[in-house]
């Protein structure tokens, strides 16, 4: 096929495999980023309870609910579980659905 008229013909320019950017832009780096699940403590639940619900929905062994639950209790909170924005959602629904007090948050 020929340019029209007074028109030059050009090849399509290929990016140079060499040149691309290993970085990412701010945007991809933060939605790459796990979303954590945090339970806090409360006056409400006892610790025999959380353990349990850690146990029921997250498949913790009793050690690990054990372990979770005394840093709810003594720290404050304790990240429970991480990963994609819609899974942490889902995990945050079903813990304030067992009366645990839950937020999410991006990792840093």
């Amino acid at each position: 096929m020929s340019a029209p008229a007074g028109r030059q013909a050009t090849a399509p320019v290929e990016a140079d495999p060499d040149l691309k950017s290993t970085e990412k832009t701010s945007d991809e780096t933060r939605r790459d980023r796990p979303w954590l699940v945090i339970v806090w403590n409360d006056p409400v639940n006892l610790m025999s309870y959380v353990t349990y619900v850690l146990q029921k929905l997250f498949g913790y062994s009793m050690e690990k609910a054990t372990k979770l639950m005394l840093d709810v209790h003594h720290r404050g909170r304790a990240v429970v579980s991480s990963g994609t924005k819609e899974r942490s959602e889902a995990d945050v629904q079903r813990l304030h659905r067992h009366g645990l007090w839950a937020t999410m948050e991006q990792s840093e």
